[in-house]
């Protein structure tokens, strides 16, 4: 998340190198081979003892939401790995992040940069700071000392749009979406797969808010898709606003990054969320050991990078028990969630039966599955 609108061109200009059609989520690499070609490889070098570690948020730890669950995972990696890490918050993704990088990479062994922004200033730094270890979440662009990390989310809300399908009564489904990009339109598209997995007849209104923190517009996006009559709503960005407004209506809401339950308990179903401390912890380690090397991972949920939050206390237990089973499946490794058949939303077979999605198509995704009723804009 919070990768800014140039990722739908960022990934149409550097395409992944291909992966066979059966490999799906299985691995644990991201398919962001291109970028480690533009790269060279990273040196030997000695292991650090005690790192020095600074994050950059682009929000504030309170936020609930993608901020709170990076600050866990820092804080996890401090307990771990016995050391202390900084971290400033409030980081606009623009040139003055530049600066921000510059400071701590003067300070620090390591840098970590938690949104997709930062990316072009985080290549620059690099290039001025070889010996010190960056560490880039959502972008595409790696070198000796950068590497890039994400999680495969969109497993996460195939599972959650299965609860969503089977605890509407009128079949109607709302998603407020947060950018239009490719990584929000394959979760929208993962969210509906899942929900016509066990409900045919389930449609999809999708609205944007064009935020990912601004409880004001997402509560006025959310209530346009309850005035409609959604009985289940769903929500990409970084606060509770969505769900706490379909909670007002007695509708059943599904937040994002974290477990959000407590902001709308009577109403809450579940959500995608991410857990960011095992990477955390396995990098630095990597720096302590004198083994990092720079990579484009991601992530899928066998590896526990992302998952779904605990169900709200009014979700049936029969609707638990199915989410269940398919989750055994996902990290077991036998179903993958863009396999086909599949068909766009003018009906038209996308991706043939048998296959699946190869991975620079998922993350070069500009287009909506059958039952989304709503419109990408350019």
């Amino acid at each position: 998340m919070r990768k800014g609108l140039l990722l739908l061109v960022a990934f149409a200009l550097v395409l992944v190198t291909a992966c066979s059609s059966d490999a799906g989520s299985s691995g644990t690499s991201s398919p962001a081979a291109t970028a480690a070609a533009l790269s060279p490889a990273a040196s030997p070098q000695a292991g650090i003892g005690k790192p020095r570690v600074a994050f950059v948020y682009l929000g504030v730890p309170g936020d609930g939401g993608w901020t709170f669950e990076h600050d866990k995972g820092r804080l996890m990696m401090e307990k771990e790995l016995g050391i202390k890490a900084t971290f400033v918050e409030n980081v606009p993704e623009g040139p003055d992040a530049e600066r921000v990088f510059t400071e701590l990479a003067e300070k620090n062994d390591v840098v970590i940069g938690t949104s997709f922004g930062y990316m072009d200033y985080m290549v620059n730094v690099a290039k001025k700071f070889p010996k010190v270890k960056f560490l880039h979440a959502t972008g595409y662009k790696t070198a000796a000392n950068l590497a890039t990390y994400m999680g495969r989310e969109y497993q996460s809300a195939y599972l959650v749009g299965m609860a969503a399908g089977r605890m509407t009564k009128n079949n109607k489904l709302g998603y407020v979406g947060a950018y239009p990009i490719p990584e929000v339109i394959y979760t929208i598209n993962a969210f509906t797969l899942g929900a016509q997995s066990v409900n045919p007849n389930a449609e999809v209104s999708v609205v944007w808010s064009n935020t990912w923190y601004d409880p004001a517009t997402e509560r006025q996006a959310a209530i346009s898709l309850l005035d409609k009559g959604v009985d289940v709503l769903a929500a990409y960005q970084d606060s509770p606003a969505s769900i706490q407004a379909a909670a007002e209506r007695s509708v059943w809401g599904i937040g994002n990054d974290s477990d959000m339950s407590r902001f709308a308990p009577d109403f809450y179903i579940s959500n995608p969320m991410w857990n960011w401390g095992p990477y955390y912890v396995k990098t630095v380690k990597a720096v302590m050991d004198g083994t990092w090397k720079s990579e484009s991972y991601w992530g899928p949920m066998k590896d526990g990078i992302t998952d779904i939050a605990p169900f709200g206390k009014n979700v049936p237990q029969d609707v638990k028990d199915l989410v269940q089973k398919k989750k055994d499946e996902i990290l077991g490794g036998s179903f993958e969630v863009f396999k086909g058949p599949i068909s766009n939303q003018d009906g038209k077979e996308v991706v043939p039966a048998g296959q699946t999605m190869k991975d620079e198509d998922i993350l070069n995704m500009t287009w909506f599955v059958k039952g989304i009723k709503g419109t990408i804009p350019k």
